[in-house]
This record gives C-alpha cells, structure tokens and sequence, in this order.
C-alpha cells in the first residue's frame, strides 16, 4: 500500500486506461514510462503521455524512422497534440484519461495506415515540403526514395541535404551518411544493406527486439 500511495494519480489512472485501449491495439509499454510504441521492425509508431508543470497529461502521437541510428526516442513524424488533461480529482481525470487514450489509439491507428508499407511511406515523405530549418526532411524522403527504387528523387534530397551548413558535429555525420548514400543510389541492393545495418544497429540501441532474421532476409523492406 506504501508503494502504491506513492505513485501519483494521474499517472496510474493514464496508465490503467492506456492499458485497456492501447496495448489491446498491440502497442507495448515502454517499462514502466508513460510511453507506448507500435514496432513495424524499420519505423516505430510512439504514443507519449507526457507530464506537464500541473499535474495531467500532455498527448504526443508521431514516426521514428529507424534507419537513422540513435540510442533515444524521437518524433519525425507528428509530436504533440493540441491541449492539456488537468488532473482536478480522480472522478474526472479518470473519463479525461479514457479520452486522451482514445485520441491516442486513433491517431496510432491512422499511422499505421498512413505508412502501411514502404511505397505509401515514401509517397507520403517525398511530397512534403521540408520545412525550413528542419535538417532531417530531406534525409528521411532522399532514404526512402533510395529504398524504393527512386534514384532520381533519392540523389536530388540528399543533394539538398548536403548542400546544409554543417554547423554541428551531429550534421557532419549525416552528411557523411548522405553522400555515401548517395553514392550507392544506383545500387538498391548495396542502398538497402547499408539501410538494414543502420535499422539493425538503431533497434539494438533503443533496446529493442534485434530481429536478427529479419534483417538477414533484407525483409524489412519487402
């Protein structure tokens, strides 16, 4: 009872009605944070409860692509939803997670629709305009063009990929990436090697399922 008193009520009430409407759509609970992930083996679906300076719960719904190697979770795609669930007392907070949950598991719904396979997430990604200032635009469409076959579309965003001020030593990095992908954009299958190490080697860093076979087939990208 001591360790249950000392778990705050909005988290336990969030993470109760979670659990009945978002793990049953197969997302998993990231430990015991209020993050929940949609695994696709190449892209992450993310559902984030985020807490606030109030006690409540922020919404944030969005895309990892994992063919970019890093050890932490981020939105790509998507981020966070409009409002703010203010916890007032359980009664409330309780029809306000079921809610927020709700939204949650539609928008999770709608990802996986949205980018259902690599063809739809390529069309989706190449017909966004980047946004200015947003470094990763480019890279993301210039990789899935590459994956799909699109030598033209991959060379010409990775081109303005490369064509950025490296100001940081996170870019330099990038480029050197892009400009070997770029390289390799009239070889699909040495393009689609060099995108399932990167994807293999992001899993194994966010801790995920390594899927080993996976990854030896190549069929993240079938």
């Amino acid at each position: 009872m001591i360790g249950m008193a000392a778990v705050p009520t909005a988290p336990r009430l969030v993470t109760a009605a979670a659990r009945e409407v978002v793990r049953p759509l197969g997302l998993l609970q990231r430990g015991r944070s209020r993050t929940w992930i949609d695994d696709h083996g190449w892209w992450l679906g993310i559902v984030e409860f985020q807490p606030g300076r109030n006690d409540g719960s922020y919404l944030n719904v969005g895309v990892m692509w994992l063919w970019q190697e890093r050890d932490h979770l981020a939105f790509d795609v998507g981020g966070r939803e409009p409002g703010f669930e203010r916890f007032v007392n359980p009664t409330q907070f309780a029809l306000d997670a079921q809610t927020l949950v709700r939204r949650a598991a539609d928008l999770a719904v709608e990802n996986r629709a949205r980018f259902i396979d690599l063809p739809s997430t390529t069309d989706f990604l190449t017909s966004q305009k980047p946004r200015p200032g947003y470094f990763w635009d480019n890279y993301h469409a210039g990789i899935a063009a590459g994956l799909t076959g699109d030598t033209s579309t991959a060379r010409r965003r990775l081109d303005q990929v490369l064509a950025e001020d490296a100001f940081a030593p996170w870019m330099v990095q990038a480029q050197e990436s892009a400009r070997q992908l770029h390289a390799l954009a009239e070889e699909p299958e040495a393009f689609r090697d060099w995108a399932t190490k990167a994807t293999t080697s992001c899993r194994q860093q966010l801790k995920l399922q390594t899927g080993e076979e996976t990854a030896a087939s190549g069929s993240y990208w079938s």
